[in-house]
C-alpha cells in the first residue's frame, strides 16, 4: 500500500502537467458513424418505442451472454427493481447484499418493501463474502445479490450456497459485461442478472439503459411483461409492473455497441496487464475491468498525484452502504462490516478503458509505478 511519505515528494515536487498534454478521463463512451446511423434510422422509422430494435437487442444480448432470455430496460436500477418483482420479493422478506457496492443494489430491495441485509466483502477480491452470506441466511431470506464489483466475478460458492438453501441468486452485473466465471459469462450465472448501460460502463446505449437476463424458463415470459405494465399479449395487466421500456433509439445504439463488446473487454484486459498492477483476479475467472482499482493507505494523496499528472482517479464507494444516511434507521447502520470499513475508502480507480492510446497508457503506468501501490 502507498504511504504519505512515499508520495510526498511526487505531489509536492513533481513536474507540472504540460500544456499540450490532454487530460486522461476515467471513462470514455464510444460513439462512431455506425452508432449515429443506427440512432437516426430508429428515429426516422417513426417507431420510437416498443419496436423491432428493443426486441432484437434483447435476443442478441441473451445469445451473447448465454441467458435464455433478456429484456432491455431504462437503467441498471430499473433492472434490479424488476429482479425483485420477478422473484415476488416484498414486505417481510430479506435479501442479502454486499456492504460495498453502488447504493442501488441495496435500495432496489428497499423500494419493494423488503429488507436488505448487508454482508461483508472478501479481503482479496472485494466481492460479497460467501461465509458472511451463509451466516446471515434466515427463514426470511429470499435471495442474495452478488455484485461482480469493478468487473471481478463473485465467488462461485454463492451459487452453491443459494442452491443448498433454496434461495435465488441475482447477479448485479452492472460493471461486468464480458466477465467470465468457470466458463459462464456474467448474465448466465445466477437466476437473474441485471446490467447497466450508463455511459461509463463497458458498453452503452447513448443514454440511460439497462438489461435484465434470466436462466429460468418460467421467469422469461414474466420478464417481458414486467417492463410493460405487467401486460400480456391481450394488453391485460396480469401482474404489477410499470413502464421500464428502453427506447428504440437506445436499443439501436446498444445493438451496434454489442458488436464491439468482446474486443473492448479484451482491450481492457490488455491494458490491465500492461499496467502491471497488484489487483488479484479470482481463479477460473476472467475480470471485465470496468474499473482498475488500487488499494492505498493514502487515497487522497494518490488521487492528488494522479491529478497533477492530468489523470482522472477517484474512490467510488467510500461509504459502506449500511452507513449511508438512507439507512440511518436500519438495524445494521452502526454495525461494523470489517473489510468494508477497512477497504471501501481506500480503493482508487484509475483509467483502463479501451480508448486509451499508447502514450496515455504509458503516462498512467509511469504514474502508477512512481510508488508501490
Amino acid at each position: 500500500m502507498t504511504t504519505t511519505a512515499q508520495l510526498a515528494g511526487h505531489t509536492q515536487g513533481g513536474e507540472p502537467l504540460r500544456r499540450d498534454m490532454t487530460r486522461i478521463a476515467l471513462a470514455k463512451p464510444y460513439w462512431d458513424a455506425e452508432c449515429e446511423k443506427a440512432a437516426v434510422s430508429a428515429l426516422s422509422s417513426g417507431r420510437w418505442v416498443k419496436g423491432p430494435q428493443a426486441r432484437a437487442f434483447g435476443e442478441e444480448f441473451a445469445n451473447w451472454c448465454g441467458a435464455i432470455s433478456a429484456v432491455p430496460c431504462q437503467s441498471g436500477s430499473a433492472a434490479l427493481w424488476a429482479a425483485m418483482r420477478l422473484l415476488d420479493i416484498g414486505p417481510g422478506d430479506e435479501v442479502i447484499v454486499p456492504g460495498m457496492t453502488f447504493i442501488a443494489t441495496a435500495t432496489a430491495v428497499s423500494l419493494v418493501g423488503a429488507t436488505p441485509v448487508f454482508a461483508d466483502i472478501e479481503d482479496e477480491y472485494w466481492c460479497i463474502c460467501p461465509d458472511d452470506v451463509e451466516s446471515k441466511i434466515t427463514s426470511k431470506t429470499k435471495a442474495v445479490i452478488g455484485v461482480h464489483i469493478f468487473g471481478q466475478p463473485f465467488s462461485p460458492r454463492l451459487r452453491t450456497i443459494c442452491d443448498s438453501h433454496g434461495i435465488s441468486l441475482i447477479e448485479d452485473a452492472a460493471q461486468a459485461h464480458g466477465a467470465l466465471l468457470e466458463g459462464k459469462m456474467a448474465g448466465a450465472i445466477g437466476d437473474i442478472a441485471c446490467f447497466s448501460f450508463f455511459p461509463s460502463k463497458n458498453m452503452a446505449v447513448g443514454g440511460e439503459g439497462g438489461m435484465v437476463t434470466t436462466t429460468r424458463p418460467e421467469l422469461a415470459e414474466r420478464l417481458k411483461r414486467l417492463v410493460d405494465h405487467g401486460r400480456d399479449d391481450t394488453l391485460e395487466s396480469v401482474e404489477l409492473g410499470t413502464n421500464l421500456r428502453m427506447s428504440e433509439v437506445n436499443a439501436a445504439v446498444g445493438r451496434v455497441q454489442l458488436k464491439h463488446i468482446d474486443s473492448w473487454v479484451s482491450k481492457r484486459r490488455e491494458n490491465s496487464d500492461e499496467l502491471n498492477h497488484s489487483t488479484k483476479i479470482r481463479e477460473n475467472s476472467q475480470h471485465a475491468w470496468h474499473q482498475l482499482c488500487i488499494l492505498s493507505d493514502e487515497p487522497t494523496s494518490v488521487i492528488s498525484y494522479f491529478d497533477s499528472k492530468g489523470i482522472d482517479a477517484r474512490v467510488h464507494y467510500p461509504i459502506p452502504c449500511n452507513r449511508h444516511q438512507v439507512y440511518s434507521e436500519h438495524f445494521q447502520h452502526e454495525n461494523s462490516l470489517p473489510n468494508c470499513d477497512l477497504i471501501a475508502h481506500k480503493l482508487v480507480a484509475i483509467p483502463v478503458h479501451p480508448s486509451l492510446s499508447g502514450e496515455e497508457l504509458q503516462r498512467i503506468k509511469d504514474a502508477l509505478h512512481h510508488s508501490t501501490f
